[in-house]
């Protein structure tokens, strides 16, 4: 990035974090994480006022996901969440640390829920290893679907045995999604 970027980027950060909005964008990895979490822990020493998550993402690493949702639920302040393009996989996981009366979605939102997958190689043991955390994660995903759906953790356990896509009106009945917004006029 030249100087000019910089600075036009340094800018946008600093009239986002006065917003006390938060982007959750893309590949949720550790870097992401890092930065979320750093925001939020700035936010939450500037003062109690809720903070607004946007979240459009394809999901990815589980427990840079976890460590968000975590986050998000450590900090004082109110969080606000509001899905937009999409919310699958780990990006469910985050957008399911608000309360359910502070979870919001654009009107063209689809969001997914599945398993954990897994990408191990190496000896038996340790494949055998891998898989039994990955069973354990899956478990772990599931009840927090259950919980904060209030759908069973049977019908969860089923339903993301495989993609489950949902549009925004099925996420809504769901569990996922509270409330359908078109403007930001409407978040109480």
């Amino acid at each position: 990035m030249d100087e000019q970027q910089n600075q036009n980027q340094t800018l946008f950060t600093k009239k986002l974090m006065d917003s006390r909005t938060i982007l959750i964008y893309g590949e949720i990895n550790q870097e992401l994480a890092e930065r979320v979490s750093t925001q939020l822990l700035i936010l939450e020493q500037m003062s109690d006022e809720p903070i607004t998550v946007f979240i459009n993402s394809q999901g990815g690493h589980v427990e840079a996901g976890d460590t968000i949702h975590d986050m998000l639920q450590f900090v004082k302040p109110e969080i606000k969440v509001i899905g937009t393009g999409w919310v699958a996989s780990a990006g469910i996981t985050i957008y399911l640390a608000a309360k359910k009366e502070n979870r919001y979605s654009l009107p063209n939102t689809r969001y997914m829920i599945h398993q954990p997958a897994g990408g191990v190689q190496g000896q038996s043991t340790e494949i055998q290893i891998e898989a039994k955390e990955i069973v354990r994660m899956r478990e772990r995903i599931n009840r927090l679907i259950a919980e904060a759906t209030g759908q069973s953790y049977e019908k969860v356990s089923k339903d993301t045995d495989r993609n489950f896509w949902l549009t925004v009106d099925e996420a809504k009945e769901y569990g996922i999604v509270n409330q359908i917004i078109s403007n930001a006029s409407e978040i109480n």
